[in-house]
C-alpha cells in the first residue's frame, strides 16, 4: 500500500501518525524458520540483509506477513539512507533494523480487509516485547502540528498518516495513507552523466528525470553527495548500460538556465548517455521556476524500484 503526498495534514482525529523512515520497503514472509524478505519490486532482500532475515527466523512466527522498512540508524537512532547506501557498499557498519508498521497475515488467515487499528494492536502484541533488529512501528499520536515540529528536531524525514479505519489496499495509492514531509526528496532516474572535471575523477554530475506518461522528462543535474568510491562504483555500474541516444524527451534546451541545470545542443555532445533504468534517490532545496531541481544532492541508488514508476511527486 503506498501513501500519497499531502502538503498539509487532514482535519479530524480519524488519523494516527508514524514516523516516515528513510529506507527500504520490504515486505516479509515468515512461517517459523522458512522467512523471505521482498523489496517493493519483488527483488530479495535475503542475501542483502541476512541479519534481518535470521532476526524474524528466531521469532518462529506461524504463517505471518510483515510490512515495514529496512534502515540504517546514525548515532542519534535516525534512520538515513546515505548511511543505508554507504552500509550497502561496505564503508559502514551502521546498526540495520527492520521496522515494521503492519500485519497482513496472521496464522495465516488474510488481514488485509481489518481496519488498520485491529492490524496494529495485533502487530503489537506480536513484536512490543521483542528486542533487536525487528522492531514494532508505533503509532505517535493524532495531533500531528506537535508531531511534526518534533520531528524537525529530531531531524526525521517527515511522518506518515493513516485514517485508523484503512484497510490494505495492495499497491494503490488511495489516500487512506498520506506522508508529510519535512524535507523536499524523492526518486529520479539516471539518464546519463557528464565529463569530470578538475580532480574529480570517473564523471562529474548525474543528469536525472522522472517520467511524465510515458516520457522521460529531464529534471536537472546532482554533482554533490558523492565519495571516491561511490564515483567508482557508480561509473563502473553505467559500462552495462551505455547507449548512443538520449533519453531525455526535453532536450536540448535553448539555453544553461541560470543556475547552470540546463544542457544546450552544444553541451549533450560532452554527455555520456544511459539506458534509463537506474533509480537514485535526491534531496533538493525547491523546485526552480523551469522545472529544475535545485541545490540537489545525491543519497544513493534505489535498486528496490523499478525507474518506470518514478514520476514527479506534487502535493495534494
Amino acid at each position: 500500500m503506498k501513501a500519497k503526498l499531502q502538503s498539509s495534514p487532514p482535519a479530524g482525529s480519524d488519523w494516527i501518525y508514524e514516523i516516515k523512515f528513510d529506507g527500504f520497503r520490504a515486505l516479509a514472509f515468515a512461517d517459523g524458520k522458512d522467512v523471505r524478505l521482498l523489496s517493493r519490486n519483488e527483488k530479495s532482500f535475503d542475501d542483502k540483509f541476512p541479519e534481518i532475515a535470521d532476526a524474524i527466523r528466531h521469532l518462529n512466527l506461524n504463517a505471518a506477513t510483515f510490512d515495514g522498512e529496512i534502515v540504517a540508524l546514525d548515532s542519534k537512532g535516525v534512520s538515513s539512507f546515505q548511511l543505508l547506501q554507504a552500509f550497502e557498499m561496505g564503508q559502514e557498519r551502521p546498526a540495520i533494523c527492520y521496522y515494521v508498521f503492519d500485519l497482513l497475515r496472521w496464522k495465516g488467515k488474510d488481514l488485509q480487509g481489518q481496519a488498520l487499528a485491529k492490524r496494529k494492536s495485533q502487530l503489537e502484541k506480536l513484536l512490543s516485547q521483542k528486542s533487536g533488529p525487528v522492531r514494532f512501528s508505533a503509532s505517535l499520536g493524532e495531533d500531528p502540528g506537535p508531531l511534526l515540529k518534533q520531528a524537525q528536531k529530531l531531524g526525521l524525514e517527515g511522518l506518515i498518516g493513516k485514517r485508523k479505519d484503512s484497510v490494505y489496499e495492495a499497491g494503490r495509492r488511495s489516500g487512506s495513507w498520506i506522508k508529510l514531509k519535512l524535507h523536499r526528496e524523492q526518486e529520479f532516474v539516471i539518464g546519463g552523466f557528464t565529463n569530470p572535471e578538475g580532480t574529480r575523477q570517473h564523471f562529474g554530475a548525474l543528469l536525472l528525470g522522472s517520467y511524465h506518461k510515458s516520457n522521460l522528462q529531464f529534471c536537472g543535474k546532482v554533482g554533490t553527495g558523492f565519495n571516491d568510491k561511490l564515483l567508482e562504483n557508480l561509473k563502473d555500474r553505467f559500462s552495462g548500460l551505455a547507449s548512443n541516444s538520449c533519453p531525455f524527451v526535453n532536450l536540448p534546451e535553448k539555453r544553461a538556465g541560470r543556475y547552470g541545470a540546463g544542457v544546450t545542443a552544444a553541451e549533450m555532445k560532452r554527455c555520456h548517455w544511459l539506458k534509463p533504468e537506474m533509480v537514485c534517490q535526491v534531496k533538493f532545496s525547491e523546485w526552480t521556476r523551469d522545472d529544475k531541481l535545485r541545490q540537489p544532492v545525491f543519497l544513493g541508488l534505489r535498486e528496490d524500484k523499478d525507474a518506470g514508476e518514478v514520476v514527479r511527486e506534487r502535493p495534494e
